[in-house]
């Protein structure tokens, strides 16, 4: 079984007992973006300065702290002691990785954007395939081809589904972060807005969604179909939920309460303390101890937004300006931070059925 796999990767650390209450968190949470679609429907869209509140909330609240623990995963899935060389690598990591994508910011705006697009959508492709195989037993994606299939599709959905449903909005985001450095650099972007384009996408896009879940009913036996059914119930789901509510809201709710708890809770799952605590269910022990490990990073991460938000050419003016600005940071942040997660998608087998 593909949980089996996970626990002998991770030395068996992570109890049964502890991934079914990290289950539980996960769907708590998640429930919220459900909550939030019918909302939208039942009442509109909330104004332009309220769909900022949850990527506000992010900085602090699991958006930017769940990559803080990245010097700390790898040594522990590998059951390895915490040294100086160890945190001397994700250091070096980012700061090479960091400083080379935050010069493209300001040579290619357009460029970075578009490779921030691109990288969110493996990442958030990334963590759910490990939340399938963990947290459902997604013994339908057995293949390495299968999983990348739903990399693509689940790391989509964020990216994609709003380009179609709300592409002015897509377009507004677009051109605040790019206009940061360029104001005129964001008019390059305008043909992927088109009818066509977004035409060509929904087919293309609805076509993966379709095949990904059709051969995963295909991988199925009839008795076995529940992780199948949350697999397409959470995929077909979140299609209505990113056509729904408006994309900044959307993504904001996403980032903090579906991607970044998860990860949390992952890494909470290969901390043998964290794990301990889960199992037994003191939640609080595990969420201070998460705390604890990310405040140092997180901290630093406040300095890098504070010395991009100095560096820009234009000074930000708006709500919408300072959001840009952190977006910008969490894209210099998230490209050495898919190296980690990959690192650990390799410790805990999940490229290797």
């Amino acid at each position: 079984m593909t949980s089996d796999v996970i626990d002998r990767r991770a030395d068996g650390r992570a109890s049964a007992e502890s991934r079914s209450r990290a289950v539980r968190l996960s769907l708590g949470f998640g429930s919220l973006l459900a909550v939030a679609a019918v909302a939208t429907i039942a009442f509109g869209s909330p104004p332009l300065v309220y769909q900022y509140v949850p990527l506000a909330l992010s900085v602090l609240v699991l958006g930017l702290p769940h990559g803080a623990v990245d010097h700390l995963v790898l040594p522990r899935v590998r059951d390895d002691p915490v040294t100086p060389r160890s945190l001397a690598f994700v250091g070096v990591l980012y700061l090479v990785l960091g400083c080379a994508y935050a010069v493209v910011w300001f040579l290619a705006p357009v460029a970075a954007f578009v490779l921030f697009v691109l990288v969110t959508l493996v990442h958030w492709g990334q963590g759910d395939v490990y939340a399938l195989l963990e947290f459902v037993g997604a013994d339908h994606l057995e293949t390495r081809a299968s999983r990348l299939l739903a990399l693509l599709v689940r790391g989509g959905l964020p990216m994609l589904v709003p380009l179609v449903a709300f592409p002015r909005q897509y377009a507004f985001v677009a051109e605040t972060l790019v206009g940061l450095f360029d104001p005129g650099a964001a008019s390059a972007l305008d043909p992927l807005f088109e009818p066509a384009v977004r035409a060509a996408v929904t087919i293309g896009f609805g076509s993966l969604i379709a095949l990904s879940l059709l051969l995963g009913a295909r991988r199925t036996s009839p008795g076995e179909r529940w992780p199948w059914l949350v697999d397409a119930a959470e995929t077909l789901g979140l299609v209505c939920y990113f056509a729904t509510v408006p994309p900044i809201l959307a993504v904001g709710l996403y980032f903090c309460f579906w991607h970044s708890l998860r990860h949390v809770l992952r890494t909470m799952l290969v901390d043998p303390v964290a794990s301990a605590a889960l199992e037994c269910g003191a939640i609080w022990t595990a969420v201070h101890r998460f705390v604890r490990d990310a405040v140092p990073l997180t901290v630093a991460a406040l300095a890098i937004l504070v010395g991009i938000w100095i560096s820009v050419p234009r000074t930000p003016a708006t709500v919408a300006d300072v959001l840009a600005v952190y977006l910008v940071g969490i894209a210099v942040l998230t490209l050495p931070h898919v190296v980690v997660v990959s690192l650990l998608d390799r410790e805990q087998g999940i490229w290797s059925p």
